[in-house]
């Protein structure tokens, strides 16, 4: 049984039925489906104190949302995760209202808590060079010699390669099929958030990385009929955990101290093609951001980069 499944059996019909609206109607991730279900769960067992429920959503008002906010608040969350869940609960009560469950929106008025300054975690050049290079190591032996652990080092590299070539949200990467990858191709198409398609650019290093694992998927080997580009030991869809703990894995491997997660390397994608003078406008096409604000998260430029633009930029500059 899928977690999701497990955290819905303890929700109201309610919160039920706003998750299957958000899964089948707006198209939403499982993930992002799951995020909402356990953020709801614990605004439910919160109301669960009040003998309030969401099965009775009409007795929740304002006043609860705001001591639901300073409950996290006591309890030490960060204030993107405490906005994360008043997210949630935005979006739950619209659509109770919507479908005249309530007259009125108890988080109406409700404000965002003060998020920190922080930029998104990302590895530099140096750091990115080195977790691809280890990936790479030792990988040269022709398919008809390679052993099983030899082609899932390929998978590994295919898949690291392809997350910051092209900048992949690692659930992207992970719906892809073996239909999707064509011999050669220098773009491919991929299945975004709230299921839009958009066409990502290859490098030449991941256009020869996914080809040489290809060469050698069927030696993991594939269970019957399973039409995943990348597979795990048992040959089924490979999971986002198990992506997260083998990229996790290769970092250590290249020295890289800090933890390394599979959106560290779309960040680091990101940035380095700002830093290297990208559009911004062509940089969120590529992320497929729906708005442009998402994307001048990564215009953090260090001082020695600003200093590169000025010098080549200012008519006042000294190396003019």
């Amino acid at each position: 049984m899928r977690r999701i499944e497990n955290i819905a059996a303890k929700l109201s019909g309610n919160a039920k039925l706003f998750l299957a609206w958000l899964e089948y109607q707006k198209g939403a991730s499982e993930a992002s489906v799951e995020a909402y279900a356990q953020d709801i769960l614990d605004f439910e067992s919160y109301l669960d104190e009040f003998g309030v429920s969401l099965a009775r959503p009409a007795e929740i008002d304002k006043q609860m949302i705001q001591g639901f906010m300073a409950h996290l608040f006591r309890n030490g969350l960060a204030p993107s995760s405490r906005a994360r869940k008043l997210s949630a609960l935005r979006s739950l009560f619209r659509h109770l209202q919507r479908t005249h469950k309530i007259e009125s929106d108890p988080t109406a008025g409700v404000r965002n808590p003060k998020q920190d300054q922080r930029h998104p975690a990302m590895l530099n050049v140096d750091q990115m060079f080195s977790l691809l290079a280890e990936a790479g190591e030792n990988l040269t032996a022709p398919a008809t010699v390679c052993t099983s652990e030899e082609a899932l080092a390929l998978r590994d590299k295919a898949l690291l390669e392809l997350l910051y070539g092209s900048g992949l949200r690692i659930s992207e990467a992970l719906d892809l099929d073996v239909d999707d990858i064509r011999s050669g191709a220098t773009a491919l198409l991929v299945m975004g958030k709230g299921s839009k398609q958009r066409q990502i650019l290859l490098s030449d290093t991941s256009t020869a990385a996914l080809t040489r694992w290809m060469e050698v998927r069927s030696l993991v080997p594939p269970q019957y009929g399973e039409r995943a580009l990348f597979i795990g030991k048992r040959g089924k869809r490979l999971n986002r955990r198990q992506a997260a703990r083998l990229l996790d894995e290769h970092a250590k491997l290249a020295g890289i101290p800090q933890h390394v997660s599979p959106h560290d390397l779309r960040h680091s994608f990101a940035t380095h093609m700002l830093e290297g003078g990208a559009d911004l406008r062509a940089v969120q096409e590529l992320l497929g951001h729906s708005r442009i604000s998402t994307t001048q998260r990564y215009t953090h430029l260090d001082l020695n980069a600003l200093t590169r633009i000025y010098d080549a930029a200012h008519p006042l500059s000294r190396k003019k």
